[in-house]
C-alpha cells in the first residue's frame, strides 16, 4: 500500500471512529444496533470490501442473527448453516476466494438478491474469556486480484472483530443481569431500565397511555408445601410462560419477586389492561403445570392501573397493589378493580 492510500484509509478510519463515538455518547437507550452497524463499515473498510456484517450467536436457539448487514435487512439462520457456522464450529477464521466450489458456502442469499459473491473472509468474535459469541463477514475484497489475504485482512479485520467482541459481550452480560435465571422472565431490574428509556418517553414524548398490571399466585405457600420448593419452582416457571404468551406482544412481563409478576403494556388505557388481565386470569386458570407426574393448579389474582406521569413509578404500582389486595381479600382468582 502506498503513502497516500494508507493516508486515505487511515483517514477513513478516524471518521468511523468519530461516528462510533457519536453514536455511543448519544445512545441513551443502550441499544447498540447503530454501533453494530459503524463497527461492519469498519471492519469493511479496514479488509477493503463491498459488504460486511455482524454475526450474533443466539445459543439457546441455534439461531444466528445479524446485528448489522450492508445491504440487506436482519437474516436469521440456523448455527450450523453456511461458512459462517463453520466458523462458529471450529473457532478459527476462513478464508474462501472461490465461494461457490466451497462446499460449507450457501449460495441461496445470493440466488434470492442476485448479487454476486466472489471472496469471503470469516472470523470468529470472542469474549474476553475465548468464548465464540458471535462472527464477523467481510464479502468481495474491492480492487487489487479481488482476494482476501490470509495473512493480512484477517490481521486487519481482527481491530473490528475485537471491538464488536468488547460490545455484544456487554450487550450478554446486560441482557443476563436483566432476567431472572429460574423463569427467563425480565427482573425488577430491567422493568426500571425499561420505563425509563422506553415507557416514560410514550408517557411524555408521544403522549400514549401506558398501563401497569401487577398479579400474584394464589396460595403459592400451599404449593411449596405440597409439592416441595421444585414442584413450586415448576409452577412459577408455568405461570411465566402462560403471562408470555397471554400478553400482547408489544407488551412487557417481569418477574418482581416471589410468586408477584408485574406486566407492563405500552398504548393500553385501563380498560385495555383490564381486558387483558382479565385474558391472563382465565389462561392461568385453565391451564395446567405437569411436575413429577402430578398436574398442578393455580390461579392469580390482579390489581391494574393506568399510570398517571405525574406521580412516581412506584406510586403507581402502589395504587395497582391496592386493587390486588382487594383481589386478594374477596376471594381470589379475581380482578380488584372490577369488584
Amino acid at each position: 500500500m502506498n503513502e497516500i492510500s494508507a493516508q486515505i484509509l487511515l483517514n477513513n478510519i478516524f471518521s468511523v471512529m468519530q461516528r462510533m463515538y457519536d453514536e455511543m455518547r448519544a445512545n441513551e437507550d443502550g441499544n447498540h444496533l447503530k454501533l453494530f452497524s459503524v463497527f461492519a463499515d469498519l471492519g469493511r473498510m479496514l479488509t477493503n470490501a463491498d459488504r460486511a456484517s455482524f454475526w450474533r450467536w443466539d445459543k439457546k436457539n441455534h439461531k444466528l442473527i445479524t446485528a448489522a448487514a450492508t445491504g440487506t435487512k436482519r437474516i436469521v439462520i440456523n448455527d450450523s448453516d453456511g461458512l459462517v457456522g463453520k466458523v462458529l464450529s471450529d473457532n478459527l477464521p476462513i478464508v474462501t476466494n472461490d465461494p461457490y466450489n466451497n462446499t460449507f458456502f450457501n449460495p441461496q442469499v445470493d440466488k434470492k438478491t442476485g448479487y454476486v459473491t466472489k471472496s469471503i473472509l470469516v472470523m470468529p468474535v470472542s469474549t474476553c474469556r475465548g468464548e465464540v459469541i458471535g462472527a464477523f463477514q467481510v464479502i468481495n475484497k474491492l480492487g487489487e486480484d479481488g482476494g482476501f489475504d490470509e495473512i493480512e485482512d484477517v490481521k486487519r479485520l481482527s481491530v473490528a472483530a475485537f471491538i464488536c467482541g468488547i460490545a455484544l459481550e456487554s450487550d450478554l452480560f446486560l441482557a443476563a443481569s436483566e432476567h431472572d435465571k429460574l423463569t427467563d422472565l425480565k427482573n425488577r431490574f430491567a422493568f426500571y431500565g425499561d420505563y425509563q428509556t422506553k415507557y416514560k418517553r410514550m408517557l411524555f414524548n408521544e403522549d400514549k397511555d401506558v398501563s401497569l398490571i401487577i398479579c400474584d399466585i394464589d396460595f403459592f405457600k400451599k404449593v411449596n408445601d405440597t409439592y416441595d420448593h421444585n414442584g413450586g419452582d415448576a409452577v412459577l416457571v408455568h405461570v411465566a410462560d402462560v403471562l408470555r404468551n397471554a400478553v400482547r406482544d408489544m407488551d412487557n412481563v417481569y418477574r418482581w419477586g416471589g410468586e408477584e409478576f408485574i406486566a407492563i403494556l405500552g398504548g393500553a388505557n385501563l380498560s385495555d389492561a383490564l381486558k387483558v388481565a382479565e385474558r391472563v386470569r382465565a389462561s392461568v386458570e385453565k391451564s395446567v403445570c405437569h411436575f413429577g407426574g402430578q398436574e398442578i393448579k393455580v390461579t392469580m389474582s390482579f390489581g391494574c392501573t393506568k399510570i398517571n406521569p405525574q406521580i412516581s413509578i412506584d406510586e403507581n404500582i402502589q395504587v395497582a397493589d391496592k386493587y390486588l389486595h382487594k383481589a386478594k381479600e374477596s376471594g381470589r382468582n379475581c380482578i380488584g378493580n372490577l369488584i
